[in-house]
């Protein structure tokens, strides 16, 4: 690769312009052999995910398996950077954003996609924190989740008590979730991505590529189809196809009573989500450069805290103007 990767980073740094997630800043360089992606960790970033492996170590262990994932070009820990191969092709979020029909074969890669990501051998991946839930351990898997949720609301929820407050959020949010965990059934474990939405899939040529795997985890299978349901907020007709097919490629041990705990993930994910994004949406509203920016902001957030305030039984949804008012009057640093 040419230029050296040292050059290709400060290139990056330099240069001003990224797709940033909440975590990395990527920035497309070109180079004499093709554009690469350089992908920079965000200094001071709010952890507000359960992440416990190199993002590096989980593409190269899973590559032999999985088809259409980045391709890790280079590595750097001080600085600490990685670069990919770009990779061509339509963000999905440009050309289907949520209301907007997906492209005809999304459904089928995904299908194919979580059917090749249970067939990854343990042994081939990165090593787990030494107190990570067993094999089949849903209800400890759930647990370690909701645990990092937990963590969120106990950081956040003195400095955004009154945004908090205003929307809705009761004293015990996740009261109703870690309730159901003892319920769940043990079904084997599989590599997970854990965050295949929109803003993560790339689309070329009718072929899907899973980018973004910061937040892969080892754990139960149907968690990564709750958190692709939720955060991909599909056409009914389009969720309904991935359930089915879901169900219908799947291993029988991996279905087992799926149907009940698929629920109770979408319970946790619907409270995490509003806890998070209520954090992360004010202050990027608060930053909003344009109206239209805040506009779609503030839907996005309404639409997030009213489906966690129906887990919690808060009354009426939050219309538009009542989240936009209680976001100018309650977040810190904002004016009423």
């Amino acid at each position: 690769m040419t230029p050296d990767p040292l050059t290709l980073y400060r290139t990056a740094r330099e240069s001003g312009k990224s797709a940033s997630g909440f975590y990395n800043d990527n920035v497309r360089v070109e180079t004499d052999q093709g554009p690469v992606i350089v992908r920079i960790p965000i200094h001071g970033a709010d952890g507000m995910d359960l992440r416990v492996w190199p993002e590096q170590d989980v593409i190269r262990a899973i590559a032999p398996w999985v088809s259409a994932i980045p391709c890790v070009l280079h590595v750097s820990p001080d600085p600490a950077f990685q670069i990919h191969r770009f990779v061509s092709g339509d963000v999905v979020d440009a050309i289907a954003p949520r209301g907007v029909e997906v492209p005809r074969h999304l459904v089928s890669d995904v299908l194919r996609f979580f059917l090749d990501m249970s067939r990854v051998p343990v042994d081939d991946l990165p090593g787990v924190p030494v107190d990570w839930p067993k094999d089949r351990d849903t209800a400890g898997f759930g647990a370690r989740l909701s645990a990092v949720t937990a963590d969120v609301w106990e950081r956040f929820r003195q400095p955004y008590a009154s945004l908090y407050a205003a929307l809705g959020v009761p004293k015990d949010p996740l009261g109703r979730v870690t309730a159901d965990w003892h319920t769940m059934t043990g079904r084997p474990f599989g590599v997970l991505h854990c965050d295949v939405h929109r803003k993560n899939l790339i689309v070329a040529a009718g072929r899907t590529c899973f980018l973004d795997w910061e937040l892969a985890l080892w754990g139960d299978p149907l968690y990564d189809l709750a958190v692709h349901l939720h955060k991909m907020d599909y056409l009914p007709e389009e969720a309904e196809a991935v359930r089915f097919g879901w169900f219908a490629v799947m291993p029988d041990d991996v279905k087992a009573e799926a149907v009940a705990d698929l629920a109770v993930y979408m319970r946790h994910e619907r409270v995490k989500s509003a806890l998070v994004d209520t954090v992360r949406y004010s202050k990027l509203i608060l930053a909003a450069a344009d109206p239209e920016t805040e506009r779609r902001l503030v839907h996005s957030l309404a639409m997030k805290v009213n489906r966690a305030r129906a887990i919690w039984g808060s009354g009426d949804s939050l219309g538009l103007d009542e989240v936009r008012w209680a976001l100018r009057a309650h977040t810190p640093g904002s004016e009423p």
